[in-house]
């Protein structure tokens, strides 16, 4: 999704402010004076800043309005926080074909990375409603550039226009497409690995599930703060419901707009109800300790474990939901740089 002409502006001018106010003492003073609890709890600094500028400015419930107002804030938010990766990559616009049709996608490669690599088809984040191929672009970057593989971006149908189980076919039938057509991407197909954030998570760990008797299966999943239980009913749930940028509310829109009336424990909305997970390929579990979704993700983790799954989980307790794309903050910028470089090593292994 683009941004307007003043959105664009917004942007333009929002990034130095926002950068000045993390150099001012008395303005960051000021502003966390609203925050001491969550600092209290260990929360980032950095990441409370945010929060406080976002409650400032009204920028931190996306779901107030539509879908499609959603979009356009998440991606102009993502702009101002984040902090663009050294090096340089080659970026390539693709397709790739999902359950019906054509999906837009991406190609990152770093340069001087020979061929073939290992490579990562990522499926964004955005609660199956918001996100896109840009909103991620950075993330991407990084990942390409710290872990030296390839990642091949792909942007799944959304809702509400096209509800569940859209999302999860055309991620199924894209990684399919990357796996039987790697050389093309410049992928050595014994390591290719599937990954994403948030609702991404959701999605590739469906994928690793999904293609667990393919010719070509996924060499490792990462799963970055994943959405694998939609019944919203661990203790993170009711702990974290508000003030921490994802909120109870926030889920509830973008569920309402992906699952509608789905049983919420269905496995291929829910992959923390699979009745079982053997055979699932190894996975890099990533969790913020002021998520919502902490206490999912790791008991996800502890699924594929009790089913004698290599799972490495990766607590980031100082984070929030959406850490990654917040780069602006030098502990996100770590913690992100950590799991990268880590989902290298494991696609290496």
């Amino acid at each position: 999704m683009k941004l307007g002409l003043l959105e664009e502006l917004r942007v333009k001018g929002s990034r130095p402010l926002v950068r000045r106010v993390f150099a001012s003492p008395w303005l960051r003073g000021a502003l966390l004076a609203s925050k001491q609890r969550e600092l209290a709890r260990g929360l980032d600094p950095d990441i409370a800043l945010m929060l406080a500028l976002g409650e400032k400015t009204g920028d931190v419930e996306l779901s107030a309005g539509s879908a499609s107002a959603a979009r356009r804030g998440m991606l102009a938010a993502i702009r101002v926080v984040e902090d663009d990766p050294a090096g340089d990559v080659i970026v390539r616009e693709r397709e790739v074909p999902g359950a019906v049709g054509e999906l837009r996608a991406r190609l990152y490669e770093p340069d001087g990375l020979r061929a073939p690599s290992p490579g990562l088809v990522f499926i964004h984040g955005g609660g199956w409603v918001t996100g896109d191929l840009d909103t991620h672009d950075t993330l991407c970057k990084r990942l390409a550039l710290t872990a030296r593989i390839r990642v091949i971006a792909i942007e799944p149908r959304l809702a509400p226009e096209h509800p569940f189980p859209a999302a999860v076919d055309d991620s199924v039938a894209a990684f399919r497409h990357v796996a039987a057509n790697a050389a093309s991407y410049g992928i050595e197909p014994k390591r290719l690995g599937v990954g994403g954030d948030s609702a991404g998570g959701n999605l590739s760990a469906l994928v690793g599930l999904e293609t667990r008797a393919d010719a070509v299966r996924p060499k490792m999943t990462l799963l970055v703060y994943p959405a694998v239980d939609a019944t919203c009913s661990m203790p993170s749930h009711a702990e974290l419901a508000t003030g921490y940028l994802l909120t109870r509310a926030s889920i509830a829109w973008y569920l309402g707009h992906y699952a509608g009336a789905t049983p919420r424990d269905t496995p291929r909305l829910s992959p923390l109800f699979t009745p079982d997970v053997t055979g699932a390929p190894p996975a890099l579990v990533v969790t913020a300790g002021f998520d919502p979704l902490r206490d999912e993700g790791e008991a996800y983790a502890k699924k594929l474990a009790a089913a004698e799954v290599p799972v490495e989980v990766q607590a980031c307790p100082s984070m929030v939901h959406g850490f990654a794309l917040m780069t602006l903050s030098p502990a996100a910028m770590s913690d992100t740089v950590r799991f990268c470089a880590r989902t290298g090593e494991m696609l290496r292994a």
